[in-house]
């Protein structure tokens, strides 16, 4: 016959177990003491259990065997409202097929909005993006990626200098948001001065005039998000850019006006 003890630390939750008593030659209840407790950090516990012979009466053994029985529907009643280890710490599994999916979906838009060859994939599922691009990409520490399609020649803009540039700009969808050469003339920003998001002070930095260059901005590097800006909602953003070139500049004051000149 199987008996069953339950032990527990003063202020636990009681975790009962089933003790099984194999070599016992005559039904006998387990009265157990421990040391230590129970618990899921699977610590050894010593169990002392003396037996009780339960052979004094036909009626004594009859209420003994009942106690057991309502003890032992206990332990099974106990044991299956208690968690379980194998259900806490669940995490949501990346199904493949979803993932193939997504990105076949990205693949069909950026093909409808007549995306640039070898344009950037972009796997979005709820808050995160995954960027899928050639090997011909690299990535800074910062998160921005690049791809150089012409290095060009000089020396590259300094803070306080003025760069010229044209742009085109696209979103993760491959559908194009902005252009300078549909504008008709090129963009003049002076370096340093916050007059671009982060992300894109940081592609043009290392550039050298007449050099071509794609850069995937992350949205920590992009521009600001809310109901008062352009952008309603954090996304990569893509611009390919052409470095026309460099020029120096230098503060003129006359009288109370005072501007800066780039030669």
């Amino acid at each position: 016959m199987n008996g069953a003890s339950v032990y527990s630390k003063p202020g636990k939750r009681v975790m009962p177990m089933i003790v099984s008593t194999p070599l016992l030659s005559e039904p006998s209840f387990l009265s157990c003491s421990r040391v230590g407790f129970f618990s899921t950090q699977r610590k050894n516990n010593a169990i002392f259990c003396s037996s009780r012979s339960l052979k004094d009466n036909g009626a004594g053994v009859h209420r003994k065997e009942n106690s057991s029985r309502r003890f032992l529907l206990f332990v099974l009643v106990s044991s299956g409202l208690s968690p379980t280890l194998s259900s806490s710490g669940k995490t949501k599994s990346k199904n493949p097929y979803d993932e193939k999916r997504l990105l076949e979906q990205n693949k069909r838009r950026q093909k409808e909005n007549n995306a640039p060859e070898d344009f950037p994939n972009f796997i979005r599922e709820g808050f995160e993006v995954k960027v899928v691009t050639s090997e011909d990409y690299k990535k800074s520490d910062s998160g921005l990626i690049f791809r150089d399609y012409e290095v060009g020649k000089g020396e590259c803009p300094k803070a306080g200098q003025q760069v010229t540039f044209h742009y085109i700009g696209y979103n993760e969808s491959g559908r194009r948001i902005d252009s300078t050469y549909i504008q008709g003339a090129p963009a003049r920003i002076r370096m340093g001065t916050n007059a671009v998001v982060p992300g894109f002070e940081e592609g043009i930095r290392d550039m050298r005039p007449g050099g071509k260059r794609r850069i995937i901005i992350p949205p920590e590097l992009g521009p600001p998000v809310g109901p008062s800006t352009f952008f309603s909602s954090k996304q990569f953003e893509v611009f390919d850019i052409e470095l026309l070139g460099i020029q120096n500049c230098q503060r003129r004051t006359i009288a109370f006006y005072s501007d800066v000149v780039c030669n």
